[in-house]
């Protein structure tokens, strides 16, 4: 080989290689279903103990306090909605699952996400009922997202109770809310159907910053951003579920990766950068092939590592069940929220 082509060929190298480089993000394209992961768990039911006289609701909202042992949940008034309720439903549970705190009653009438940022403070999204929209029993609520105290003071509420709207101080169907190390607010705005399809962004003191997103398959667009995620590096995990996809961003909105190996997610839950993942929807008309189920990972390989199956035997029938919500405490106990079943389930190490 020539002096002069041995050049040539030592450039091109270079070429490709900067390409590589600064072709950006990297997509984990990963359509095969995972379903055969080991389940090191097993299931508590129960543990958590109601007031007498009341049952649960539909829950798809679960938290964990900063002290690493104490849930929050918010929960549908005994039913799938909270119309015509008196029932507070902002609920705070020890580890023993006693029922500890409870605040919020007739504040929400569909609340869906939750989120305890790192003072104590408990945020909650309050959507619609689905077929809701035109119900007069639910007027002048929904489309919000509220900030409380540990104690239950209303520090602060971002949209406007019964206003659906795509502007940047009104939400349709608020899905979820993190906040931040710095105390900036992301709320995943949308829940399908002829709602948002978007991230909204503000300050700590709720000053909108900006929005991203829309209806669609392409990276950065969403269908029904259900429930959102933040690792140790700051990166913002979405769960895109009508899309079978994890988006992952960084706090200005730039695409970064599209995760599909954890299946069509409804919940999402990050700690010490183990990511935990909830499928409740899945069947062979949704997402063929994947069973439902609680999938397990790390973030800084997207690999699953474990899966707790759905303990429903005929999925294809059951519009949802098992967790749709997901959280894990200080010891790694799971605590999955259920629409369908209307539970809260605690699994532990076997």
């Amino acid at each position: 080989m020539s002096r002069s082509v041995r050049m040539l060929f030592a450039l091109s190298t270079v070429a490709v290689a900067a390409l590589s480089i600064s072709i950006g993000p990297v997509f984990t394209q990963n359509d095969q279903p995972v379903n055969d992961p080991p389940n090191p768990y097993r299931t508590i039911e129960g543990w958590a103990k109601m007031p007498e006289g009341r049952s649960w609701g539909a829950t798809s909202a679960v938290d964990i306090a900063p002290d690493g042992k104490s849930i929050w949940v918010a929960e549908r008034c005994g039913a799938n909605s909270c119309a015509g309720s008196s029932l507070p439903t902002v609920l705070k549970f020890d580890e023993n699952g006693n029922l500890v705190k409870s605040f919020g009653a007739g504040m929400f009438i569909f609340p869906h996400g939750i989120h305890v940022d790192k003072e104590g403070n408990v945020w909650v999204t309050d959507g619609v009922p689905p077929g809701g929209a035109n119900d007069p029993k639910i007027a002048g609520k929904g489309h919000i997202v509220v900030k409380f105290s540990h104690e239950g003071k209303v520090l602060l509420t971002l949209g406007k109770a019964g206003v659906p709207g795509d502007g940047p101080d009104t939400f349709n169907q608020p899905s979820d809310v993190i906040t931040a190390p710095n105390g900036d607010i992301f709320v995943a705005d949308g829940h399908g159907g002829p709602t948002n399809a978007r991230i909204v962004k503000f300050d700590k003191n709720g000053k909108f910053i900006k929005a991203w997103g829309k209806k669609g398959t392409a990276p950065g667009e969403f269908d029904t951003p259900h429930s959102l995620a933040m690792d140790s590096r700051g990166r913002l995990f979405v769960a895109d579920r009508n899309n079978n996809r994890i988006q992952i961003f960084d706090q200005d909105g730039k695409f970064l990766e599209e995760w599909k190996q954890f299946s069509r997610i409804s919940g999402l839950y990050i700690r010490d950068d183990v990511l935990y993942a909830a499928d409740s929807e899945s069947n062979k008309n949704r997402h063929a092939g994947w069973k439902r189920g609680i999938r397990i990972g790390n973030v800084k390989d997207g690999k699953v590592t474990a899966f707790i199956p759905d303990p429903e035997p005929n999925p294809d029938t059951a519009g949802t069940s098992a967790a749709e919500g997901v959280a894990a405490d200080a010891k790694g106990n799971i605590y999955g929220a259920e629409v369908g079943p209307r539970a809260l389930k605690k699994y532990v190490k076997k």
